[in-house]
Formats: C-alpha cells, sequence, structure tokens
C-alpha cells in the first residue's frame, strides 16, 4: 500500500535468524547487503539469513522466509509433434510432485488465531484468522541514498493484492527484526523509525511521509524458559501524499525485549484506510502475543506434497 516493497525471498528455511531467546544471542540479521541464496551454516554460531536481492518494484506496497521452504523450478515440456495429414497431439505437461521441508511450528496462544513461528520454532507471535503465515518468507525495503532499509524474517501479511492499480499490494504484514541496540526502548525506536521511513518514501528520497512517533510504553517479553525480561512498545504514526490507491495513513507499532547487545524486535504495520487493514487496538494485541516458545510446545511437521500441472 504505502512504501517499496522487497521481492519475497522464497525458499530460505528459517535456520539463519534469530538463534533465539535465553541462552543465545540474535543474529546479525539487519543491515547487510543482500545476497542470492546460500544454505545456511550450522549451528550454533550466530548467522546472518541470507536472502536473494530485494527488488524495488511495487513502490507503495505493504510488506520478508516462505511457509513452503523451497524454491519450486516447473520445466515446461515441449510438444514437439509436427503437423500431420490425420490429427495433432494435443499438448501436455507433465504434472511435477513438490515435497516441502520439514519445519518448526509453536501452537498460538490466542484462541482462533493463527501461530508464526519463527527460528525453529524458538520465538513465535500471533495473528488474526484473515492475515497469511509466511514464516519462510524475508521481507523488507532496502537502503536507499534517504532511507535506511529493514530487514524482517518470520512474515505474514493482510490484504495481499487489494489495490490493481499497485502489483504486489498489502494493507499490512509484520515480522522479526534484529536491531543493534540493547535498550528495549531505543531498539524500539529504532525498528519503528527505520521501518516507518523506508516503508513510506522514495529510497532516494524526498521524505515526504509525515512520522509521529509516540513515548515507548513499558512491557514485558516471556522467554522459553518461562522467565520474563523487560521490553518496549513504540507506535508512529505515518500520513504520506495520495498514491494511486487512495489511501494515506498507516500506524507502524513495534515490541523490543531485551535480550542483550541485540533486539529481536517484533514490527506490525498496517493502512488504516484500507479494508482488513489493523487499527491500533489490534496491532498492540499482535505485538503482546510475541513470545519465547518452550521446547516442550515446539513440533516438527512436514507439510503435504503438492502437485503442479
Amino acid at each position: 500500500m504505502f512504501g517499496k516493497k522487497r521481492r519475497d525471498s522464497p525458499g530460505y528455511e528459517d535456520n539463519a535468524a534469530l538463534d533465539g531467546f535465553g541462552g543465545y544471542q540474535p543474529s546479525d540479521s539487519s543491515g547487510y547487503t543482500p545476497a542470492p541464496e546460500t544454505p545456511a551454516p550450522a549451528e550454533p554460531e550466530p548467522e546472518k539469513p541470507t536472502k536473494q536481492p530485494m527488488s524495488r518494484s511495487g513502490r507503495r506496497a505493504m510488506y520478508g522466509f516462505f511457509a513452503t521452504l523451497g524454491v519450486i523450478t516447473v520445466a515446461a515440456l515441449a510438444n514437439n509433434g509436427g503437423s500431420s495429414s490425420d490429427s495433432s497431439a494435443p499438448t501436455t505437461r507433465a504434472p511435477v510432485v513438490y515435497t516441502p521441508s520439514p519445519r518448526v511450528v509453536a501452537p498460538p496462544v490466542t484462541e482462533g488465531w493463527q501461530s508464526v513461528a519463527g527460528k525453529d520454532g524458538v520465538y513465535a507471535y500471533d495473528v488474526p484468522p484473515n492475515w497469511t503465515p509466511k514464516p519462510g518468507t524475508i521481507h523488507g525495503w532496502e537502503k536507499g541514498t534517504q532511507v535506511p532499509g529493514i530487514t524482517m524474517v518470520a512474515s505474514a501479511f493482510v490484504g495481499e493484492g487489494y489495490c490493481p492499480q499497485e502489483k504486489g499490494s498489502r494493507v499490512g504484514g509484520a515480522g522479526v527484526a534484529n536491531i543493534k541496540v540493547s535498550d528495549p526502548a531505543a531498539a524500539a525506536k529504532k525498528a519503528v523509525d527505520d521501518l516507518a521511513i523506508s516503508a513510506y518514501n522514495p529510497e532516494n528520497g524526498p521524505l515526504t511521509a509525515k512520522i509521529t512517533p509516540e513515548p515507548p510504553q513499558q512491557a514485558e517479553f516471556t522467554l522459553g524458559t518461562g522467565k520474563k525480561v523487560p521490553a518496549s512498545i513504540v507506535f508512529a504514526e505515518v500520513v504520506t501524499p495520495p498514491g494511486p490507491c487512495g489511501a494515506r495513513r498507516a500506524l507502524v507499532g513495534v515490541l523490543a525485549p531485551e535480550l542483550g547487545e541485540a533486539s529481536a524486535a517484533l514490527a506490525v504495520y498496517s493502512g488504516q484506510d484500507a479494508p482488513g487493514g489493523a487499527d491500533r487496538e489490534l496491532i498492540l494485541k499482535i505485538l503482546k502475543t510475541y513470545r519465547g516458545v518452550p521446547e516442550a510446545d515446539r513440533k516438527t511437521i512436514t507439510p503435504p506434497p503438492s502437485t503442479l500441472r
């Protein structure tokens, strides 16, 4: 809806982002140069999530590991049957069976909502039923001459394709970003600024969006061990000049827990003028579901194979 989206990066398993909470340091996942897909390094050392180069197309799209966890390449089989005096053979395509990789899921804590699990199920948050969880998708906005950029993993989206005038348009989205700031209030403020500036302005300016951040709110974050650590929530209102989809207002909310030298901050953003968007109350409710997941609650599943024709 607003801003410039990164292209989704299909095929990344969520095993290279944010090593977890309690005994682990968040991985160094924000602020790096996008690179072609490469296998994630093995644990236990924290590492950067690899990702494909991100497109600047769809300058007002709202978004950053797909839940399918794999890049699917479908080869078209050419029909080389020549002309015949009797008949021509019909064009056929052989079906391709795709088997997704196993992934870790966690139960939601909000009745009727869906859970979005991150790194090996170590952390998770919940989204409403009309949102689409895409825990295997990296999304965000690239750094430009005028914008800081931000990268998020364990993504979820709402209102995809709502505006036909903008390719890849979305009403809103969510994801977890690595913010290299230890103080939770400062980390939440930085994440809000990075997202709001990058999503709602052209990468090379001018910075036309009016962004109004609010004072930090104290909160708590529950680690997978059950221990609670301090956290901060920051909101910012955004107003932009009218675009092709007509929407002008958005709201960004971030919850950043105190996790050591860096914070794994959950960011939620949504347009306020489009159907299906999340208002302040709903964004706050999503943020407060963010938590560490006990090991006993993590479950590995293998999605069923699908046949592509």
